[in-house]
């Protein structure tokens, strides 16, 4: 199969169609992955879909919590092991990242 022959909107129903998640369990992955992803649009519709589906805003914002704590201890343990320098053996070799 080639990237042309993708169809992620087709692979995304079947794929839920035939889960054994609940449909509420697929709208808060789902919306995890949407806003870990920072995709505005893809958020706001899911929001709105899980609020129809009955899943309640304090809900929503509990979610919205836990997904902005788990980033930032992601980011956090990623910097704090970035500046162990007797453990980083990793160095950027290119400019892409780097302030000139």
């Amino acid at each position: 199969m080639n990237a042309n022959d993708f169809n992620t909107s087709a692979a995304l129903k079947q794929t839920t169609q035939n889960s054994s998640l609940s449909k509420r369990e697929l709208h808060l992955i789902g919306l995890a992955v949407t806003l870990t992803k920072a995709c505005e649009d893809c958020s706001s519709r899911r929001y709105t879909e899980a609020l129809q589906s009955g899943i309640s805003k304090k809900e929503l914002l509990d979610l919205t919590d836990f997904i902005a704590l788990t980033s930032a201890g992601v980011t956090i343990r990623k910097a704090l092991n970035s500046w162990n320098e007797e453990e980083n053996s990793k160095i950027c070799e290119d400019d892409i990242c780097s302030v000139k």
